[in-house]
């Protein structure tokens, strides 16, 4: 007789890793903020986004949902051994200093502040002026 197999996901536990210093990465849009904490290497820990969290349409922008983000993300990273962030900043959002204070209300020690926002030589051609 055929021996039963259950069927079904395998669920691995997540391991806890020991990892002391790492980086916040908070990409800041005009509609939408995602904070991503990586290791020295760059391989993502933790990461949250505004609309992850259930915020949506123009709620997604406002500074407090970066907030809860950047709180979010903290959290997941203090889990794995996270202490020390250094801080990169991209975009122009209204989350930019909302996120850093989170982090640093989460209990991440803030060590550097970096913008890292892409600024064109001269590139692609903008779009056009909004007329309201």
């Amino acid at each position: 007789m055929a021996q039963k197999t259950t069927k079904g996901t395998v669920r691995r536990r997540r391991e806890r890793k020991n990892i002391e210093r790492g980086a916040a990465h908070i990409q800041s849009t005009f509609n939408n903020t995602i904070v991503t904490i990586t290791d020295t290497q760059g391989n993502a820990i933790s990461w949250a986004s505004s609309g992850e969290l259930g915020f949506r349409g123009s709620r997604k922008s406002t500074p407090f949902a970066a907030q809860t983000a950047a709180e979010t993300a903290a959290k997941l990273a203090m889990e794995h051994g996270m202490k020390s962030v250094e801080v990169f900043v991209k975009g122009p959002g209204a989350g930019r200093e909302a996120a850093i204070r989170a982090l640093q209300a989460a209990g991440l020690d803030v060590s550097m502040i970096k913008d890292v926002t892409p600024i064109p030589h001269n590139g692609c051609r903008p779009p056009k002026r909004r007329r309201v």
